[in-house]
């Protein structure tokens, strides 16, 4: 599947064609009426559970779908795995009530009580191939590893780990285990463990489960921020896709 900008080249269209996947249909409808109200964008289709959804995506050939989470005949954190194993090319972006999507890669994020507008916005981010995080999503995050702890308090207790220890740290984060980090590393296995007690103890942690909650959700804050930091455009040029379509030919 090419990307969303090649395609539309290609076949000559003048909009980008989204698919919702929601298993709320009032919702779905309300969102149509926005999205099919701009002028680049147009809703191609709904889904309601995980296998209309991947029907859809081979049917209708969306240019990127949003994904609501909790769908009801199915987990929607293996329906954005398997359109990235199927579809690589095609972005997915996460509307829902809860910021735990974070676990499942997908490329942009937003809640569903924010304002129309902030949706639109992702939309259109991704679709130029940029990673989109809401700041109630990024707040949420931030509350989730340092309970009230501001974000500037929580770099400062990273900060406090050796370059060693921040590699022990990141590749939890990534999801290794600890026999993994050793391999990786070259370490032995108790000084894996010896790292894990010791950065326990510079973030104010006190049980594993904890620590590897904290690492997972920083490495995913500190890895999409990077990027949004990186690619993001100013907000005037977030109002339309950065390369707008040709019109379509004339027959």
């Amino acid at each position: 599947m090419k990307n969303a900008h090649a395609k539309q080249r290609e076949n000559g269209e003048d909009k980008y064609r989204v698919l919702l996947v929601d298993d709320h249909p009032i919702l779905c409808e309300g969102l149509t009426q926005r999205i099919n109200g701009e002028p680049d964008l147009e809703v191609c289709g709904q889904a309601h559970d995980v296998h209309t959804a991947l029907d859809a995506v081979e049917k209708l050939q969306p240019h990127i779908a949003i994904v609501d989470i909790a769908l009801g005949d199915g987990n929607g954190v293996e329906l954005l795995k398997d359109l990235k194993v199927r579809y690589p090319h095609l972005p997915a972006l996460v509307l829902s009530m809860h910021d735990e999507a974070l676990y499942a890669g997908a490329k942009g994020y937003v809640m569903k009580q924010e304002d129309p507008d902030v949706l639109l916005r992702a939309i259109r981010q991704v679709l130029g191939g940029q990673v989109y995080l809401s700041e109630k999503v990024k707040n949420g995050i931030v509350n989730r590893l340092g309970g009230n702890l501001p974000e500037g308090e929580i770099t400062s207790l990273v900060k406090q780990l050796s370059d060693r220890e921040l590699q022990v740290f990141q590749l939890i984060g990534d999801g290794y285990a600890t026999h993994e980090i050793a391999d990786r590393l070259h370490l032995s296995m108790k000084t894996v463990a010896s790292h894990r007690e010791n950065i326990k103890k510079k973030l104010n942690l006190t049980a594993g489960e904890e620590l590897v909650r904290f690492a997972i959700h920083w490495q995913r804050y500190r890895g999409a921020t990077q990027e949004l930091t990186a690619l993001a455009p100013s907000q005037e040029k977030l109002k339309a896709p950065k390369t707008r379509p040709p019109k379509p030919k004339s027959r």
